[in-house]
């Protein structure tokens, strides 16, 4: 017999193959803090720009602490994935990484630890774009959908912390 309660407890149990909450480390790091590889600093329970002027008055006597995008770069994690692909994409390549790069630098100034950690040019007619957050892939994937049409699909793994984008123009 079915009871009235629309959830059990079985629906909240820990799944064995579920990862959520890996992302974040195990507590707050103690403030202010310097990324030496990027320059970003952390002060304020947040991460700023490297070139924002708390990153700069912290530079000179702040502790060095790696921060999450530079860490996700040496473990090769990702946490999104834009995939390019079309004739489009083929002839006006050099262009559209430029406009990612400008978008990456926009992206930063709100987010510092959204960055773009790889190109994978695997093929000479895709490119598979790897960032540290899902939000930057999508961002991505929209300011190509803004800047030249085509069509954008994302599609999105809310417990792992991963997003996969696509976009093509033929």
């Amino acid at each position: 017999m079915r009871g009235k309660k629309r959830y059990t407890n079985t629906t909240f149990t820990r799944r064995v193959d579920h990862h959520g909450g890996e992302h974040r480390g195990a507590r707050k790091p103690a403030e202010p803090r310097l990324c030496p590889e990027c320059g970003a600093a952390y002060s304020r329970s947040r991460w700023w720009p490297a070139g924002h002027e708390r990153a700069r008055m912290l530079a000179g006597f702040a502790e060095p602490l790696i921060c999450p995008a530079c860490d996700m770069k040496r473990k090769h994690l990702a946490r999104g994935y834009l995939t390019l692909e079309g004739t489009f994409f083929r002839g006006h390549r050099a262009e559209i990484e430029a406009l990612l790069r400008n978008e990456e630098n926009r992206a930063i100034e709100d987010n510092p630890t959204g960055r773009i950690l790889d190109w994978e040019r695997a093929r000479d007619e895709a490119l598979t774009v790897v960032t540290s957050t899902e939000h930057l892939a999508e961002r991505l994937g929209h300011a190509m959908e803004r800047a030249y049409g085509g069509t954008f699909s994302a599609g999105f793994s809310h417990e792992n912390k991963l997003a996969r984008a696509h976009w093509r123009r033929d």
